[in-house]
């Protein structure tokens, strides 16, 4: 148990999640707030509730485009005095909190690096995350003990690269599903049925995902560029022609990788020069202007 009062804004599937895994971690959650009142679950809605002022805490669970707006409403709410406000965006640096400061709320981050969307299993999901915390040293603090409280990691954001930590993250839980939409589409397209190709390929990317487990950068890397086979990727760029938006993403794709292979390379090796020829010969010109 830790002294720390919460009162989270935004009931959400992100707000949800974290009151019960910070309640299954010993935080005391004085409230849970959001648009929709819920008994059942111990969620206000309207007015926010005489909880907030005891709390020493308030954390921001909304959605991006509301997060000015709840800030808003908490300069003119009666909170705490020097209460601590966190919000949960990784990537959003809200004016809202300059109104708060002045006010001498220490503000900062807490945004948790998992997908929170089954509030049920987030003390699991939680356990051994990383949570990506900025902000002012009261505020950093706060956010070490509660993530202490979810048994989870602390990542410091360093200051001015809210936008690349971000982009990381979209890259690590985004594009692994746009990729496997790829891949399935591909499949489609070359005849194999809709639900034979995604049961084929989940099995692949899992243990892809194994593979990182035991290794970083171009030591996890399999596949054609790794073995330097060029007669492949130049079949590849071949059967990618009628796909323009797929070729792209693997042009690009396969020069990251070309890019970790070689920097784990000890001497040159003419066939990656060859595959990197490839690559960017396949680059999209611009289109010409129209000459009247």
């Amino acid at each position: 148990m830790t002294g720390d009062r919460l009162f989270i804004l935004g009931a959400g599937r992100a707000g949800r999640s974290l009151a019960r895994a910070l309640r299954a971690g010993g935080i005391q959650v004085t409230g849970l707030h959001g648009r929709h009142a819920d008994a059942a679950e111990g969620i206000t809605a309207g007015a926010p509730p005489e909880s907030l002022g005891s709390a020493t805490c308030v954390l921001v669970t909304v959605r991006d485009a509301q997060l000015e707006g709840a800030l808003e409403t908490l300069t003119t709410a009666a909170i705490a005095p020097a209460a601590i406000v966190l919000h949960a965006s990784g990537s959003a640096d809200p004016t809202g909190l300059g109104a708060l400061r002045r006010t001498g709320h220490p503000c900062g981050t807490f945004h948790p690096l998992v997908a929170l969307s089954d509030p049920e299993h987030a003390p699991q999901t939680l356990r051994g995350a990383w949570i990506g915390i900025d902000g002012d040293p009261e505020a950093r603090m706060v956010s070490e003990r509660l993530a202490a409280a979810v048994a989870a990691n602390v990542l410091y954001i360093p200051p001015g690269e809210k936008a690349r930590y971000h982009a990381a993250a979209v890259f690590a839980s985004n594009f692994p599903t746009v990729l496997m939409c790829l891949a399935e589409e591909l499949l489609r397209d070359a005849g194999i049925a809709s639900d034979v190709a995604r049961r084929a390929l989940h099995p692949l990317f899992a243990s892809a995902v194994e593979n990182l487990r035991s290794g970083a950068g171009a030591s996890a890397l399999t596949g054609p560029i790794v073995r330097g086979d060029a007669d492949t990727i130049a079949r590849h760029l071949e059967a990618l022609r009628a796909h323009p938006d797929t070729l792209d993403a693997y042009r690009a794709l396969s020069r990251a990788a070309l890019r970790w292979v070689r920097e784990g390379q000890a001497s040159g090796d003419g066939r990656l020069d060859e595959i990197e020829r490839m690559l960017r010969a396949t680059d999209r010109l611009p289109s010409s202007p129209t000459v009247a």
